[in-house]
């Protein structure tokens, strides 16, 4: 599903990675993160495909409101054992969305 997102600026976390072999855990794990992101204050959407490359893409009102889900006390516990047993590599880029159109 594509995010409904308001009129930019508004900012992008793009997570994009890389998975090890298993589930161990991983696949409850992330409903549990999309519905608790849900619920934060600042939180627009969240946008996800895999396909061997995996590319997560949530957007937030403001870059305040970015950095303070970063720092949800089970977000990270998620954010370690990603480190540690679910992902073979990854990249988190944090960008301001200045133009947005579609039909």
């Amino acid at each position: 599903m594509i995010a409904r997102t308001p009129e930019p600026p508004y900012v992008a976390v793009v997570f994009t990675s890389l998975r090890t072999e298993g589930d161990r855990g991983y696949a409850a794990m992330s409903r549990r993160m999309e519905e608790l992101a849900a619920t934060q204050p600042g939180y627009l959407g969240l946008e996800s495909a895999r396909d061997g490359l995996g590319i997560t893409v949530s957007y937030w009102a403001d870059e305040d409101a970015a950095r303070a889900w970063k720092q949800v006390a089970e977000h990270l516990v998620a954010q370690q054992r990603g480190r540690d047993a679910w992902y073979a590599d990854y990249k988190v880029r944090v960008a301001v969305v200045h133009r947005d159109y579609g039909p």
